[in-house]
C-alpha cells in the first residue's frame, strides 16, 4: 500500500507540476519562470560532504564526484527534466546518496537543454563527455544512470556509441525513462488520467522543442524502436501511476526478446521518478539500485513487482 507521504506528494504534484504539462502554453510559461531561478550547482551541504570538482566540455559544466579510495567504477548520471528543465536538488540528493553508498565516481554533465538548444547539441556534448570517460575508465567499469528524459538519453547514447563502434557501458539504471515519444500505444492516454505529474500536451511541446525536427518514431527520439540488442544489463524502475509505464513495460519485453538481461521494478501506486523524493518507496528503490550495482541479490519488497530474467518470449505484464 502506498505510504501517506506518497499520497501527499501526489496531491501536491497534481495541483502544481501537472499544470506545467497541461498545455504547450503552460509549459512555455513554466520554462520562462524556471530560467529565472534555476541553479545547476550542487547544494552547499553536498559540497561539504563530498569531493566535487567541475570542468567544462563544449562550454558546459561537468561535475565530478571523486570515488572512494580503491574504487574504479564510474557512473554517468543524466538528469531528467523533459529536456527543458535544469538539474534540481532532488537529483543531487539521489546522486549524493549513490556516491555515499556505492563509493563510485559519478560524472554529472549539465548538458544543453531546450528550447535554447536541441537534440544535436545535447548529444554532441554528452557524447564528448562519454568519450573523455573512456579515456580514463575501462567500459566494464562505466554505468549509465538516468531519470525520465535522462533515462531516454542513457539508452540513446548507448545506441549511438554502438553505431560509432565505441565501447559500451556495462550497465544501465533507468528511472521512469521516456522511451517512446510517438504516442503509438493507446494505453498511454488512459495512464495519463492517473498520472499526477505528467501530461501529454506539455510533453509533446517539450519533444517538439528538443527533437530538432526528427520524427518521434525515430530511435534517436524513441529508443524503443532502435536496436535494443546492444544494451547492457539493465535495471528499470517504473510506477503504476506514471503515464510512461505502459511503454516501459513494452520496452522491457522487447529488450528481453533482443537478448538483454533486464530487471523491472514496478512499484504500485508510484508516480514519475518517485526514487528522487524522500519517502518510504524511494528508500526501497534506492536500496534496489545499490543492490543491482553492487551485484548483490536485489531485495523483493512489499509493493514491488520485481522480475529479473534471462531473455524469454514471455509477454510483459
Amino acid at each position: 500500500m502506498p505510504s501517506l507521504k506518497s499520497h501527499f506528494v501526489s496531491f501536491v504534484l497534481r495541483h502544481s507540476r501537472k499544470q506545467a504539462f497541461s498545455s504547450p502554453e503552460n509549459l512555455q510559461r513554466w520554462i520562462a519562470a524556471a530560467r529565472k531561478t534555476e541553479n545547476h550547482q550542487p547544494p552547499v551541504a553536498l559540497r561539504r560532504r563530498l569531493n566535487i570538482e567541475v570542468h567544462s566540455v563544449d562550454g558546459f559544466p561537468v561535475y565530478e564526484i571523486a570515488p572512494r579510495a580503491g574504487e574504479h567504477k564510474r557512473i554517468l548520471y543524466l538528469h531528467g527534466g523533459a529536456y527543458v528543465f535544469e538539474i534540481t536538488p532532488y537529483h543531487w540528493d539521489l546522486i549524493a546518496d549513490m556516491a555515499d553508498r556505492l563509493g563510485y565516481a559519478i560524472t554529472v554533465p549539465i548538458y544543453p537543454i531546450a528550447p535554447e538548444h536541441d537534440f544535436h547539441a545535447m548529444f554532441g556534448m554528452v557524447g564528448n563527455v562519454y568519450r573523455r570517460m573512456l579515456d580514463a575508465t575501462v567500459p566494464q567499469d562505466i554505468i549509465f544512470m538516468g531519470d525520465s528524459a535522462g533515462g531516454n538519453m542513457a539508452v540513446v547514447l548507448t545506441m549511438m556509441a554502438a553505431e560509432e563502434a565505441l565501447p559500451l557501458p556495462s550497465r544501465h539504471v533507468l528511472i521512469s525513462p521516456g522511451l517512446d515519444m510517438s504516442l503509438a500505444n493507446p494505453a498511454v492516454f488512459e495512464a495519463e488520467r492517473n498520472d499526477p505529474w505528467l501530461g501529454i500536451p506539455g510533453g509533446l511541446e517539450a519533444i517538439r522543442m528538443y527533437s530538432a525536427g526528427i520524427d518521434t518514431s525515430d530511435w534517436h527520439i524513441s529508443p524503443v524502436y532502435g536496436d535494443l540488442s546492444v544494451l547492457p544489463k539493465t535495471l528499470l524502475l517504473t510506477g503504476s501511476r506514471d503515464m510512461l509505464t505502459p511503454d516501459n513495460l513494452i520496452f522491457a519485453q522487447k529488450a528481453r526478446d533482443a537478448g538483454v538481461e533486464i530487471e523491472v521494478v514496478h512499484e504500485e501506486g508510484m508516480f514519475h521518478v518517485w526514487p528522487l523524493i524522500d519517502m518510504p518507496e524511494s528508500r526501497r528503490a534506492r536500496q534496489h539500485i545499490v543492490a543491482f550495482l553492487s551485484e548483490a541479490r536485489s531485495p523483493i519488497r512489499q509493493g514491488m513487482r520485481v522480475r529479473f530474467e534471462a531473455p524469454s518470449a514471455e509477454a510483459a505484464e
